[in-house]
């Protein structure tokens, strides 16, 4: 199958691990991967502070990018929601009965990665190695927007030599939210409190998501208590493998 990779702005200038990882996973998957140059943001910023113009601008360039591809895959749930969802309420809103068309007929193409790998491949082993003690949090956009249920947890219990923790409150958000961390400082760090007791008290070495947005909060919050935890995406640990580790 050909993939087109929408990697996210978020992904690409501040955690590009991710993207190789994917790469990586989908390559060794028996895919080949396109990666649209052309792609930017997807606009998610812009819907959820009320610029619905500018997000209905990037919701055309995405269209226009992706359209004709068999089928996009992004290691992204917050990302891939908005295309799901968000697209929709926006081309609604404008008028536009073509591109309403196009949004409608290309998202059911858009899958988020771990999405992709357990619905339309149907796979939860991919032959991943990842020897260390993990916690998984489910960010709010895979629980809520994505529906995305336990297959994080079906991929990850499926890999070699990894031990997986339980996450007390799993569902709980982690005070991200974008811009309601910058417009809500004080709520977001109580709220990032809670989320970071409950990762010190599974004993885990390494907390994963599916949104690196996420990642960055509780790794902020980690790093800043010296809890010696990491936070890797969930795509550089199903990418990992034995012989990577040098085993």
């Amino acid at each position: 199958m050909r993939i087109s990779l929408f990697i996210s702005c978020f992904n690409d200038t501040i955690f590009p691990e991710t993207g190789r990882a994917t790469v990586r996973l989908l390559e060794r998957l028996g895919h080949t991967v396109d990666f649209p140059l052309e792609q930017t943001c997807c606009g998610q910023v812009h819907f959820n502070t009320g610029y619905r113009q500018h997000a209905l601008e990037l919701a055309r360039r995405f269209v226009r990018i992706f359209g004709d591809a068999e089928v996009v895959v992004s290691p992204s749930a917050s990302c891939a929601g908005l295309v799901r969802d968000g697209y929709v309420e926006l081309a609604e809103e404008s008028g536009d009965a073509t591109f309403l068309a196009a949004v409608r007929a290309l998202i059911p193409r858009v899958y988020e990665l771990s999405e992709f790998l357990y619905r339309r491949l149907g796979l939860e082993d991919v032959g991943a190695y990842y020897p260390h003690r993990v916690t998984y949090h489910p960010t709010c956009h895979s629980l809520r927007a994505m529906a995305l249920g336990d297959g994080p947890l079906r991929l990850l219990r499926a890999v070699r030599g990894i031990e997986l923790l339980e996450l007390r409150d799993a569902d709980e958000c982690c005070g991200f939210g974008g811009t309601f961390a910058v417009k809500n400082a004080d709520t977001s760090v109580a709220i990032l409190a809670d989320k970071i007791r409950c990762v010190l008290d599974t004993g885990a070495e390494v907390c994963t998501a599916v949104d690196n947005s996420c990642l960055m909060q509780i790794g902020g919050g980690l790093h800043r208590q010296r809890a010696g935890v990491r936070t890797v995406h969930l795509a550089e640990i199903l990418a990992s493998t034995a012989e990577r580790a040098g085993t």
